[in-house]
């Protein structure tokens, strides 16, 4: 069985084959397509945006199943944001540490009680052209005070877990992929994948 990725991301595609390591499948990524895509991102919610990744490339692959997701950070005291705009907070150039150095800026003066935040997952299956089904995973922790660690991308050096006592950034990638938003929706896909095979 041979699943498509929609991402040419390949952090995303290594967490994603740490997290269905049991399930008897080859992943692969757009970039390892003959097929290129041009997907633009311009949904108003996770879901509609995972939908844009997945459909066109289940349209041209038909045989296979595709999944996409689409995820973020959602932050509280900003009624949500960054949200869908997480990879695109400080604009078109954005890099990893501009978004991270623009959060703390923002929240700067409000106190560690006030930051709680969750990153969301929104993942789809497709096969044939046609939505199979849905599954969400999130994570909740806290904008920590400064960014630490070195492990993962995005938002991770600033996501603080107070159980844990630690960023996203600051755990091992074993750890992270069997907690985080996005291990916990495809956690849900494995099992379901599991059944179907």
């Amino acid at each position: 069985m041979r699943i498509i990725v929609a991402t040419s991301n390949k952090g995303k595609l290594r967490e994603i084959g740490d997290i269905l390591d049991q399930v008897k499948c080859r992943l692969v990524c757009l970039s390892d397509l003959n097929k290129k895509f041009r997907i633009v991102e311009d949904g108003k919610s996770f879901f509609e945006n995972a939908l844009k990744k997945a459909k066109p490339v289940s349209m041209a692959y038909k045989k296979d199943f595709v999944v996409a997701e689409d995820s973020g950070l959602e932050v509280d005291y900003l009624n949500g944001a960054p949200g869908i705009l997480s990879k695109r907070y400080c604009g078109p150039k954005a890099t990893d540490k501009k978004n991270n150095i623009k959060l703390l800026k923002t929240l700067a003066n409000v106190p560690e009680k006030e930051r709680a935040a969750n990153f969301v997952c929104c993942l789809v299956l497709f096969k044939n052209g046609e939505l199979v089904k849905t599954f969400i995973g999130r994570w909740y922790g806290r904008i920590g005070l400064e960014a630490l660690g070195d492990n993962g991308f995005g938002y991770d050096p600033i996501f603080y877990l107070p159980g844990l006592k630690r960023t996203s950034a600051q755990i091992s990638p074993k750890r992270k992929n069997s907690i985080s938003h996005r291990a916990k929706a495809f956690k849900k896909l494995k099992k379901y994948l599991v059944v179907q095979s």
